[in-house]
């Protein structure tokens, strides 16, 4: 079996991956207590893909819970799944990071980073075939993106050849929790633009806007947002886990999705989102589910597709569906917004299709769109750290921790370097003149072959 090691590091990492493993235990009908419950073997089938099998018939997630404080890992313990995961798993610090980027990276996580890796080794070595590594993380904290890329970059080194995605929750442009959001965030790009395959960027105030917009929820909490981003992850390894028509796995998605190595920074989206009150006025069709999944309004990134051209795109369905009708659908929206999509890489949706559908709804679909318009995320995090980092706000906190200043400028032009390759994409056209040039070429080339 292709089976996921899950880590999930910080305060936000903790909560959206606690949320994951309730919706993944409910869709596979692993009760809180981690025994199965469910009547049908479809369920069962998969399961060690998330999940180790004990002596007792209980399920234990692979999963390992890393903060340099106990207080994240107290309220997992305590909340309503806390009992499935293994207790050797939990890895914590007592002195937390500070929203401290250099603490997380080179000072108190370095000291916990051994103690991780051990756990991170043994359950890797249970597998039988290790498709590769989850990370769940925010970047504007300390422990998640400061001690995240420090596990990413540890992890990269020891299994070069697994694949290595992230979801990553970057800082949005109206909901700042951390006058180092930039700082951090910044840091930690640094990092993912080296070290991961796929990063799935998800941001605070789009699932607002989500939860507000959409779904009519008059003031979201936290756990509506996670369950937000919990669906786009469990979305993202359904064929994984379950049989369907057309599969996809982790390193097909990569190969697929990254067109440049660089360019591996997604934007998620889930299909249908719809309030309550008006669940029962909508079709449920495949149409319906492409209509909503490339509706600026369902994306979970604050950057607008429209500003910018999709690279690739994939589409994971789910559900009882005709493939005939999907492939339709797909041709038909992409000549429609062709506009959208670069020309220069044909037919850059990648679709798949698994037969069970999520817990409550007759079909979904998660969207994953490689665009170039995510670099106004970048370029809002730049503005901010230049603004900072000009005068050198704060950044006698970092030093303290042993930091050089050059570490920063070289992060900063990295980022700066990220921004103008999705640039040049975003422009690049498919010139004729080019073509004919090229045909040339290669016939005057020919002759002068053959006289040698």
């Amino acid at each position: 079996m292709r089976e996921i090691v899950h880590v999930q590091a910080g305060q936000c990492g903790n909560q959206i991956g606690s949320k994951f493993w309730e919706v993944i235990s409910r869709e596979h009908a692993i009760g809180p207590d981690g025994m199965y419950h469910g009547t049908h073997h479809i369920l069962k089938d998969r399961l060690n893909v998330y999940y180790n099998e004990a002596s007792s018939g209980k399920y234990v997630p692979r999963a390992v819970l890393v903060d340099l404080e106990p207080g994240t890992m107290d309220s997992v313990r305590s909340g309503p799944y806390g009992q499935l995961f293994r207790p050797d798993n939990f890895v914590f610090g007592q002195s937390g990071a500070g929203n401290n980027w250099a603490k997380g990276h080179y000072t108190e996580g370095a000291e916990l980073v051994d103690s991780v890796l051990d756990v991170i080794r043994k359950e890797a070595e249970g597998c039988d075939c290790l498709q590769g590594f989850q990370l769940a993380h925010s970047l504007g904290g300390g422990t998640g993106s400061g001690m995240g890329t420090l596990l990413l970059s540890k992890i990269r080194e020891e299994f070069p050849d697994r694949i290595m995605t992230t979801f990553s929750v970057v800082p949005s442009p109206k909901v700042s929790e951390v006058v180092l959001e930039p700082y951090n965030a910044t840091l930690s790009v640094h990092q993912l633009v080296e070290n991961t395959d796929m990063t799935f960027c998800i941001d605070n105030e789009a699932l607002y806007n989500i939860c507000f917009r959409t779904l009519r929820l008059s003031s979201p909490t936290y756990g509506d947002l996670n369950h937000l981003i919990s669906y786009t992850m469990s979305g993202v390894t359904t064929s994984l886990r379950f049989p369907g028509q057309l599969n996809a796995d982790l390193r097909k998605l990569a190969v697929n999705m990254v067109p440049f190595p660089r360019l591996h920074f997604f934007m998620p989206g889930f299909a249908p989102l719809t309030a309550r009150n008006a669940f029962n006025f909508r079709a449920q069709n495949v149409a319906e589910l492409l209509s909503q999944m490339f509706n600026p309004g369902n994306m979970m990134t604050a950057c607008d597709p429209r500003h910018g051209r999709y690279l690739t795109v994939a589409t994971m369905f789910r559900g009882i569906m005709s493939m005939r009708e999907v492939d339709e659908q797909i041709l038909a929206i992409q000549n429609k917004n062709s506009s959208y999509f670069v020309e220069w890489i044909p037919n850059n949706m990648k679709v798949s299709v698994c037969d069970v559908p999520p817990e409550g709804l007759k079909m979904a679909a998660t969207f994953i769109g490689n665009t170039t318009a995510i670099q106004e995320v970048f370029k809002r995090i730049l503005e901010q750290f230049t603004a900072m980092f000009r005068r050198r706000a704060f950044l006698h906190w970092y030093t303290g921790e042993g930091m050089d200043e050059m570490e920063f400028t070289e992060a900063s032009s990295n980022m700066f370097d990220l921004i103008s390759e999705y640039q040049q994409y975003q422009v690049a056209e498919i010139d004729d003149e080019e073509l004919e040039l090229e045909d040339e070429e290669i016939d005057t080339d020919i002759p002068v072959q053959l006289d040698h």
